[in-house]
């Protein structure tokens, strides 16, 4: 198995680099989508190898307690060699520096060996309303 490539906190990263990321596991570029959000971000963490980004996850916060772990990617080529649990250990550790209290996530049911059994994540009641679902909140 190969190693897990080291993993970088704030690292300089460019809106190509994630639009590749993202396009490369089926999901939805949006360019200029990281320009606008790292302004918001208490930092990010990087995975490459030999250059190629491979591991993502960004950490929003408000301000204070609470830090948020927000689009955890990692390349197909690289699933299942401890990348993705790499780049979150990493965004515990800096979220913990920053004297964060809380580090929430929310994840589809498939990913709940991942957060819950690889990174350490406990259960907790939360609210989530649907946006773009097309009925109101509180409505059936």
């Amino acid at each position: 198995m190969p190693s897990v490539p080291a993993v970088d906190w704030r690292a300089d990263l460019g809106d190509p680099d994630l639009l590749d990321l993202v396009a490369s596991h089926g999901g939805r570029p949006v360019p200029g989508w990281w320009p606008r959000v790292r302004e918001h971000s208490l930092g990010w963490v990087t995975a490459r190898d030999d250059g190629l980004l491979v591991g993502f996850v960004n950490v929003a916060w408000d301000g204070g307690d609470h830090a948020f772990l927000l689009d955890t990617k990692t390349r197909p080529s690289h699933q299942r060699r401890g990348v993705g649990t790499a780049v979150v250990r990493r965004a515990v550790q800096e979220a913990t520096a920053a004297g964060c209290e809380w580090l929430h996530v929310d994840f589809l049911p498939e990913l709940t060996s991942f957060y819950r059994d690889a990174c350490g994540f406990r259960p907790t009641e939360a609210g989530l309303v649907h946006l773009t679902s097309g009925r109101p909140p509180g409505s059936s």
